[in-house]
């Protein structure tokens, strides 16, 4: 959304952008976790076979459920900023709500994160949002220099 909102900007095409990004990106999240789960689990599967130990593969992770995670947990993201947008139709205060609200969910997604993995708290927030603030600032930038130069 911040890349099209570069150079686009009316509501309903910062809106469109921020949906087909949300469906591709969970369909490449689930896409990428069921494939990198299902080879460690034909990873495991084999060794237990080697071993003639096959009795504990329910205990592996389940790639399907994996995916599944994976695309909800992103969809979940998405729809942040997506929401922020949908309702203001200034241009420049749209994009100061966005790039608030995405701060904001970056610092939970951040602590939340430390939380559950303990790791320190602060440490964690600040690094999950000085990344996006970078990934923002890097797809605005140089969205705005393709649609300058007229790629």
């Amino acid at each position: 959304m911040m890349g099209v909102g570069a150079v686009k900007q009316d509501v309903k095409t910062m809106i469109l952008t921020g949906v087909a990004g949300l469906v591709a990106g969970a369909c490449s999240m689930a896409i990428g976790e069921f494939v990198s789960v299902y080879s460690q689990y034909d990873i495991e599967l084999a060794q237990m076979k080697r071993e003639g130990n096959t009795q504990d593969k329910n205990k592996l992770p389940n790639p399907y459920t994996a995916a599944m995670a994976s695309a909800v947990a992103f969809s979940v993201g998405a729809l942040v900023p997506l929401l922020a947008a949908a309702f203001i139709k200034d241009y420049k205060v749209r994009l100061a709500v966005v790039v608030a609200v995405v701060s904001l969910a970056l610092l939970v997604f951040g602590g939340v994160g430390a939380v559950l993995g303990k790791a320190p708290f602060v440490k964690s927030s600040l690094r999950v949002l000085i990344g996006g603030w970078l990934a923002m600032a890097v797809t605005f930038g140089l969205t705005k220099l393709a649609g300058h130069v007229g790629v």
